[in-house]
């Protein structure tokens, strides 16, 4: 992908998916790698498993956390059903990774790693280096998950570049 002023990710899923902790990833790795950052998250039921929804914002000046409908560079569906509702805020000529999910799903073996797999997809696509990656898994992911994590988002990145 071309370099641009700006890049807004969608995320959603429903409460238990991790949604969250992805964003806090591509929120950690865009900062180390010098951009401006802004982040919302959304979550109504989200313990009993209702919608939850995540905006990441990155560039050189963000002003807003707040991604638009038919704005979204990038829309990271955890969850099927909630891509019926989210597809909307993709922009046309948008990436949608909903192909991704099933490929990652089968994938890890832990499907609570599902969420960093699909950021390891979203990685290739967007201008992070692998180092400010690395330093976001060490940021977010307590100690002893570290390594299973940084092993799934490795795997996934090599599935994109298959």
């Amino acid at each position: 992908m071309k370099k641009q002023k700006q890049y807004n990710v969608t995320f959603g899923g429903i409460g238990g998916q991790g949604i969250i902790k992805a964003s806090e990833l591509l929120g950690w790795a865009a900062l180390y790698e010098g951009f401006q950052v802004k982040k919302s998250e959304m979550h109504g039921m989200s313990q009993r498993g209702g919608s939850v929804e995540s905006h990441v914002r990155f560039g050189k000046r963000v002003y807003s956390p707040l991604i638009g409908p038919g704005e979204a560079d990038f829309l990271l569906c955890f969850h099927a059903d909630e891509h019926a509702r989210l597809k909307g805020f993709l922009r046309p000529g948008g990436v949608d990774l909903l192909d991704y999910l099933k490929q990652v799903e089968a994938m890890v073996e832990n499907p609570k790693t599902v969420n960093t797999a699909l950021v390891g997809v979203l990685s290739v696509l967007v201008p992070i280096s692998e180092a400010s990656w690395m330093r976001a898994i060490e940021t977010v992911f307590p100690e002893k998950i570290r390594e299973i994590n940084k092993a799934v988002f490795a795997k996934a990145r090599a599935l994109v570049k298959e």
